[in-house]
């Protein structure tokens, strides 16, 4: 008498296996511990040498949207909600420096650490787990975000287009909504094969926050879906916040954008240290 048996590796069982593993990491939460500060030590050594042309790089394009739309297009828009279109696009504009300054840092910069350099492979053979390095990561972008948006608003403010001191207080808020921007990015470097993968993020969701959240245009002037839309964007909250500290007007609902910034933070870091894990501990 013959017995036939079924393999355990036919695609359905393995795709079950894999479905069942990604639900127990996404139900455990990361383990938080003060390792991650030797992360963002390495990466801050490593971009110390080239800091110059980084700055270049990230601080130019900033700069030239500025003086390129707010001279050129705010001839032809004249104000803006009470101000000037070159005041109303500088708040803006340290916004989305502060999104670009920490997505390209945990897409491309975290990813060729991931896969070309195999650095996190080298972390982890030290007494350190993958939610320390995906912390390291996070927290090194955001601090890119931060260097980044502080010289937009340095410009800002030697151009006149700063209300006051309490233009500071921008600072921490970039670096919660850095951390949140790197988080978004992280997820993607997570799961990404390869660079060309990071073009689906670009379009399908960069972009359309970008264009959709209030930086160069005020979301009163879209259809009222897309503005109930835009709500749950992140880099919304963060115009919303960092425009009236940078020209001086009121702040509505600030507790409620701070809540959707950390919410964004701490679902983030939680999502992509779960993809992580199951990506490098086989």
């Amino acid at each position: 008498m013959s017995i036939s048996t079924q393999s355990d590796s036919s695609p359905g069982s393995v795709a079950s296996a894999a479905g069942d593993r990604l639900g127990t990491e996404l139900r455990r939460p990361p383990i938080l511990s003060l390792r991650f500060f030797a992360v963002w030590q390495r990466n801050f050594r490593v971009w110390r040498k080239l800091m110059l042309p980084s700055l270049l790089g990230n601080f130019g394009e900033p700069v030239l949207y500025l003086l390129a739309l707010g001279y050129g297009l705010g001839q032809f828009v004249g104000e803006v909600e009470g101000m000037s279109y070159m005041v109303f696009l500088a708040s803006g504009i340290v916004c989305s420096a502060a999104m670009t300054g920490a997505t390209f840092e945990a897409l491309y910069s975290a990813f060729t650490r991931l896969t070309q350099q195999q650095t996190w492979a080298a972390m982890l053979a030290a007494p350190m787990n993958v939610d320390d390095v995906v912390l390291g990561e996070i927290a090194w972008a955001a601090t890119k975000a931060l260097i980044n948006a502080s010289a937009i608003v340095l410009v800002a403010a030697l151009l006149g287009l700063v209300a006051g001191p309490q233009a500071l207080l921008v600072l921490p808020v970039i670096l919660l909504a850095g951390f949140a921007f790197a988080g978004i990015a992280m997820i993607v470097t997570a799961i990404s094969p390869s660079y060309d993968f990071f073009l689906y993020y670009f379009t399908l969701v960069m972009t359309p926050m970008l264009l959709l959240s209030g930086v160069f245009f005020p979301l009163e002037s879209l259809p009222g879906a897309v503005q109930i839309g835009a709500q749950c964007l992140p880099l919304a909250h963060v115009v919303m916040l960092v425009r009236p500290l940078m020209t001086g007007g009121a702040i509505d609902a600030p507790i409620l954008h701070l809540a959707v910034i950390v919410g964004y933070i701490i679902a983030t870091y939680w999502l992509s240290a779960a993809l992580a894990r199951r990506r490098l501990v086989r």
